[in-house]
């Protein structure tokens, strides 16, 4: 393939980051959230970047590119790729090196995707328009990816819409796409965060496969150790803008240094004391559910006893988000009954009378979708306290300040609009609005799975201390099996629109597991740089020996 940029090539690093400083635009005032990072990155190196929430890391990933995003400023360093300083680039200069010789993946390959196009055309545009092949050839080099990066029916696969594939797959195709160039640098931004855990590996091993392939440096950003530890050959750890340690991976997992860096180890330690309840709130039984004739959920029996935490934990498209569809009523069942507090529930959402809807909460996995971003923290609490308790005046102020100090939070956030708050500032604020009205049952939909790890264990602990003091039941649904083991009572696994297992945490998690629970409990990465070729062996072996 030519090159559309021809860089002579430099005998140095491919990226070398001097001194790169950072300032972030809030509330008109600068302040500098990077902090004299410097970086070397070396052709088919991988480096991890890890760290909390506002570590800076993709701020940093990005500037790679030579780009800052809307609010942010480059105000010191230099970046060079291949020997050439890029922020002294042109505009046209650097966009001609984005997408041919540094190649970006986000983590959400939903958002990044138009819908109204075929994967195939998405996957070839940027080749094409750099030049690099024409549109023939492009396109079978986008069906050679699609099979390296073991998609289903490779010659088939492009032809499909967004829509129309999973959220691993879609993961995939992006790759796909950033690989179309053959650039020489990718950054991977919290590529598999959002997916589950036998999803996870399979994006993760046709990532480290293509890099391996074409000798392509990466730097992979994530705030998962585990996940990091399988892909990169040096850790950076960041935080507040600072490095705080780099070694190589295995001798950082061996022997961290510093005190923030064995913190990020100790994560997910939280425990709960298993307990039961014997007045079941929700009682779902028997419900199968339906998109028009495709028939999703079967046969689903799931019990939620007062004040306690029932986990629902399955992969991508197991039936677990349908369920809380059904159990809010947007989709009604097909067959079988729902009752709460010992009373049918109206299959349908508007047939529910006001105290109904007040009883059953909903807590979604995105908060940035699901605040309104034009409305202050204030009016988002105070909506529902108007609508279902009729308060108002002093009367409404006073309740949303005992709900910003029930989520640890204080009078200052009152004014603030939710792209001033960070990702768990945003999930508490939620959480609030949907304690606002006392409910007896929330539905929590992956509510920590876009968080890093610090800041969802403090989420986790934060439903935990409410659970106990106001006696509320959760449905946690989620794929992540350390959350279910810090925070359920119960656990539900579903498969395929079909509850495999259930039972008592201790129950559910000691061996001998239904076979897909022990699928579940095994993709779940580990301290080990090698955990993720071991495991792709072991489940080679299983399938040539079936």
């Amino acid at each position: 393939m030519a090159r559309s940029v021809p860089l002579p090539e430099a005998t140095g690093p491919l990226l070398d980051i001097k001194g790169l400083r950072i300032d972030g635009r809030s509330e008109d005032r600068w302040h500098e959230i990077v902090k004299g990072i410097d970086l070397t990155l070396r052709r088919g190196e991988v480096l991890g970047l890890i760290g909390e929430s506002g570590a800076g890391k993709s701020t940093i990933g990005l500037a790679a590119m030579g780009y800052a995003r809307p609010g942010c400023r480059i105000s010191a360093g230099v970046v060079l790729f291949n020997g050439t300083d890029i922020l002294k680039a042109s505009e046209a200069e650097r966009r001609r090196l984005w997408g041919s010789r540094i190649a970006y993946v986000a983590q959400s390959a939903a958002a990044s995707f138009n819908p109204a196009h075929k994967l195939l055309d998405q996957c070839v545009e940027a080749s094409i328009g750099h030049q690099i092949a024409a549109e023939e050839d492009a396109k079978r080099n986008a069906v050679d990816l699609f099979r390296r990066l073991r998609l289903p029916e490779p010659e088939q696969f492009g032809f499909r819409y967004p829509h129309q594939v999973s959220g691993g797959q879609l993961q995939r195709a992006m790759t796909a796409m950033a690989m179309s160039c053959r650039p020489d640098l990718i950054i991977f931004d919290e590529p598999t965060t959002a997916l589950d855990v036998t999803t996870q590996i399979e994006v993760l091993a046709a990532i480290k496969d293509i890099v391996r392939q074409f000798n392509t440096a990466a730097i992979y950003i994530s705030h998962d150790l585990a996940v990091v530890a399988q892909m990169a050959d040096r850790v950076m750890v960041l935080r507040y803008g600072e490095l705080v340690e780099e070694a190589p991976t295995r001798a950082m997992l061996s022997a961290p240094q510093k005190a923030y860096t064995k913190s990020l180890w100790a994560v997910r330690s939280l425990r709960k004391e298993e307990e039961t309840g014997d007045e079941i709130l929700l009682d779902v039984r028997g419900v199968d559910a339906s998109y028009g004739t495709l028939k999703v959920l079967h046969d689903i029996n799931v019990k939620v006893p007062r004040g306690r935490t029932v986990a629902v934990v399955g992969e991508s498209g197991s039936g677990k988000s349908t369920l809380a569809r059904v159990i809010t009523g947007l989709l009604p069942p097909r067959a079988g009954t729902i009752r709460f507090d010992g009373k049918p529930l109206p299959p349908r959402l508007k047939d529910r009378d006001k105290s109904l809807l007040r009883r059953i909460q909903m807590i979604y996995q995105m908060p940035d979708t699901a605040l309104n971003p034009r409305r202050r923290i204030r009016d988002i609490l105070g909506r529902p306290l108007k609508n279902h308790l009729g308060l108002s005046g002093a009367a409404r102020e006073k309740r949303t300040l005992e709900l910003l100090r029930m989520i640890e939070l204080d009078e200052r956030f009152l004014d603030r609009l939710p792209n001033e708050l960070s990702g768990g500032q945003k999930q508490r604020i939620c959480i609030a609005r949907a304690l606002a009205i006392d409910p007896e049952l929330i539905i929590c939909d992956e509510v920590t799975s876009a968080l890093d790890q610090l800041v969802a264990e403090e989420i986790l602990k934060l439903l935990l201390r409410l659970q106990k003091e106001l006696n509320v039941s959760y449905l946690y649904i989620t794929h992540d099996l350390a959350t279910v083991k810090a925070i359920a009572d119960e656990i539900v696994v579903m498969y395929q629109g079909r509850v495999v297992e259930s039972g008592a945490k201790s129950q559910v998690l000691a061996p001998p597991h239904h076979e897909y629970t022990e699928l579940l409990l095994s993709s779940v990465p580990e301290m080990d740089p090698d955990w993720l070729d071991g495991i792709l062996k072991k489940r080679e072996n299983a399938s040539l020996s079936a």
